[in-house]
């Protein structure tokens, strides 16, 4: 049980985060322990900020002896961190496919569709990946087991619209 003095798991990163995101600069570990109200120490800070820089979410610069810290450009704000946090599980599969079907399969129908406009127009940065003209016929065979479909028999394919 987390006690009364404690933070939740990753409530101290998300916190110095949302220091950097509103600092619209570059800021020292001083710069966050005082927007943090200075009562951490300064080594939990840097703990904090040298943790974040090896997952690759913020950038550091020299600054004299020191660093400064911002996030990484596909980390600017919430919705690209969540983006990275997905590319990076998905780096960790080497079945890249069966990763991308189930992951669309649990997708509700209306965050399918915003999926597959944003491929057809090109945002979603997928060179290619939308295949024909991106709509997808959503008549893809097998079974969320194999990756090919959803358990439920809507059968979504392999999000290319040619229902391999």
């Amino acid at each position: 049980m987390i006690g009364p003095q404690r933070r939740h798991p990753g409530e101290l990163e998300a916190d110095v985060l949302a220091v950097l995101w509103a600092g619209g600069r570059a800021l020292t570990p001083g710069d966050i322990q005082r927007a943090l109200g200075g009562d951490l120490a300064r080594t939990t800070v840097n703990t904090i900020l040298s943790r974040l820089h090896e997952k690759g979410v913020l950038v550091r610069h020299r600054v004299g002896r020191a660093f400064s810290y911002a996030p990484a450009q596909e980390a600017q704000d919430a919705p690209g961190l969540a983006a990275r946090r997905m590319r990076s599980e998905l780096e960790k599969e080497a079945d890249r496919q069966t990763v991308l079907a189930r992951f669309v399969s649990g997708l509700s129908d209306a965050d399918e569709q915003l999926l597959r406009s944003l491929l057809a127009d090109g945002d979603g940065a997928a060179d290619g990946a939308a295949g024909g003209d991106g709509a997808g016929s959503g008549a893809g065979g097998g079974t969320a087991s194999d990756g090919g479909g959803r358990a439920d028999g809507g059968g979504r394919g392999d999000g290319r619209g040619e229902g391999r």
